[in-house]
């Protein structure tokens, strides 16, 4: 009895160590970072064209302004003498 309960623990222990599965380290590849993109700076040729376009657009503004208020001022007078 004694040699039956040996050899069935011998059998036992092997089987457990036939069937265990082995832990496989994976190792993932850190992604390289993206690469930034940095818009170069103005030259000074570009900076004074956005300066020439920025002062015409607030000419043109300026002169839109004048011309509304004209516009306003003619209705006004119209308004005044239709009332008359």
């Amino acid at each position: 009895m004694n040699k039956s309960l040996l050899l069935a623990a011998m059998v036992a222990s092997l089987t457990l160590v036939a069937c265990s599965k082995k832990e496989e380290v994976v190792v993932v590849p850190v992604p390289a970072p993206a690469p930034m993109v940095v818009p170069a700076p103005m030259t000074s040729d570009a900076a004074s064209a956005a300066a020439t376009s920025a002062d015409m657009a607030a000419s043109s503004a300026m002169t839109a302004g004048d011309a509304a208020s004209a516009a306003v001022g003619a209705a006004v007078d119209a308004a005044s003498a239709a009332a008359k």
